[in-house]
């Protein structure tokens, strides 16, 4: 596979992987952890167990192999995810698509901790609704805002939010018991790390 504007890795297509055991617990238990007076977070908040989440973990992590995430949006726009399995430098990159442009830039990068330009929940759930017909990537918009999900970057989300991110992980497999208090810790991490301004332009368009 080849991103222009990535020119780095053995990039593969990993849409396959999210309906797979294990995956979310993967990609968003990190963000749960560092919550005041939390219970240290469990595969089982996603519906995974132990096995799941370390077998799917070797196929993510894999160095000769790096998942892509397409997320590709009706009007040109887009985000896509890649786990950089590179020995001694790894992270999952954050790029966006924007429209008229023929490559992504990378805008945010996850290495234990974010760092980067993020989105408002707005532009998150422009992403997640709107899928590009017949495009390759991620076409379902739980999975597809849960992929966007570390890039919010937003003290003004709506009230609507907890309740949106509530139902996207109980679709993707989350006990109904647990994902109200999951999707609490979620938007509590993101959003008390954010630093949005309203008046930047949208990394989506690209000003």
């Amino acid at each position: 596979m080849l991103i222009k504007g990535y020119d780095c890795g053995p990039l593969v297509a990993g849409e396959s992987l999210p309906a797979r055991p294990g995956f979310w617990s993967n990609y968003l238990m990190a963000m749960c952890a560092d919550a005041v007076g939390a219970e240290r977070p469990v595969p089982e908040w996603f519906g995974d167990d132990g096995a799941d989440a370390d077998a799917l973990s070797e196929i993510l992590l894999d160095p000769g192999r790096w998942p892509v995430f397409r997320l590709p949006a009706a009007d040109g726009s887009g985000v896509v995810v890649v786990y950089r399995n590179m020995v001694g430098d790894y992270g999952i990159d954050y790029l966006l698509t924007h429209p008229g442009r023929s490559y992504a830039q990378q805008i945010a990068t996850w290495e234990g901790g974010f760092s980067g330009v993020g989105l408002t929940w707005n532009q998150l759930v422009h992403v997640a609704d709107n899928p590009a017909p017949a495009a390759e990537g991620v076409e379902e918009p739980a999975a597809r805002l849960l992929l966007a999900l570390p890039l919010l970057n937003d003290m003004h989300c709506p009230e609507s939010a907890h309740a949106r991110l509530t139902a996207a992980l109980t679709a993707t497999g989350s006990p109904r018991a647990t994902a109200p208090d999951t999707a609490g810790l979620l938007v509590a991490h993101l959003t008390g790390r954010a630093h949005h301004d309203r008046t930047w332009g949208s990394p989506l368009s690209g000003t």
